[in-house]
């Protein structure tokens, strides 16, 4: 299966682009769009280039190790840092700009790690489709001088994907996954315990089969689970049983699920 023209034209542009940048510093969370710009990154600027994740509260171990795997698989340098997003001054209150105070640290960690190292520039994973959604994150990356080179290039999710997979790139239909700190409500604080929990009961999802879904807590008493609409039935039908043993035993009062189904960024819908 070959890329289509658009997407084609849009990687050589991303190409160019990184061409000209001789060396950058990738905040890489082995998702689809920080491994597909790994990949290419590491690509054309060879020793130039260098990708970092974050190990942190919010991050799941299990993302940190697929992280390291797709590094190791693909050939392009990689390192993994330790940061704590709760011990950020204004994010465990979460506050609607709570990751603006998540990125700006992050970024201010990568710039220093890139002076150390010799390295020019600080690049995310930002796309085109990003600038449709409430991202107080961007901020912080214009305020420091991030570079998005997706973003730039005009790539969209569904031109990653489709690159990633002519690419061999078993990212490719990764589903969707943001930070455990997008489960509670803005206002809520956040803690180890309940980034723990929800961690947790996600895990416990997807042990039975579910891939895309989201555990999003309520005040601690009601854990509220989004799956796409075609796995509903199964929640409410063979799984309901299990699902409501297994999170009622982490604590939670009640478990309801969401009848509108996954979407991102739905804790951004009473803003």
């Amino acid at each position: 299966m070959t890329s289509s023209p658009r997407a084609t034209a849009r990687l050589a542009a991303l190409v160019e682009r990184l061409g000209g940048l001789g060396s950058a510093l990738l905040a890489y969370s082995g998702g689809v769009d920080s491994t597909f710009l790994a990949h290419v990154a590491g690509e054309v600027l060879g020793e130039g280039f260098l990708a970092v994740t974050a190990a942190s509260e919010t991050y799941p171990e299990r993302e940190r190790r697929k992280a390291e795997e797709f590094a190791k698989q693909f050939g392009f340098q990689h390192v993994t840092v330790s940061t704590s997003e709760l011990g950020i001054a204004g994010f465990s209150e979460n506050p609607p700009d709570r990751c603006y105070y998540c990125k700006k640290e992050l970024f201010e960690t990568l710039k220093r790690i890139a002076g150390t190292r010799g390295i020019a520039h600080v690049l995310d994973g930002q796309n085109a489709d990003d600038a449709d959604d409430y991202r107080p994150g961007a901020k912080a990356a214009r305020e420091l001088g991030v570079i998005s080179p997706l973003k730039d290039a005009g790539l969209t999710k569904d031109e990653i994907r489709e690159l990633s997979r002519e690419r061999g790139l078993p990212t490719w239909n990764k589903p969707a996954y943001a930070c455990l700190a997008s489960r509670f409500p803005y206002g809520q604080k956040i803690t180890a315990e309940k980034l723990d929990r929800v961690g947790t009961a996600e895990e416990a999802l997807r042990s039975m089969g579910l891939v895309q879904l989201r555990v999003r807590d309520d005040r601690g008493t009601t854990a509220r689970i989004e799956v796409p609409p075609e796995d509903i039935s199964r929640l409410a039908g063979e799984l309901r049983g299990e699902i409501v043993r297994r999170l009622k035993a982490l604590g939670y009062k009640y478990v309801s699920l969401d009848l509108e189904g996954y979407r991102t960024g739905s804790m951004n819908e009473v803003l």
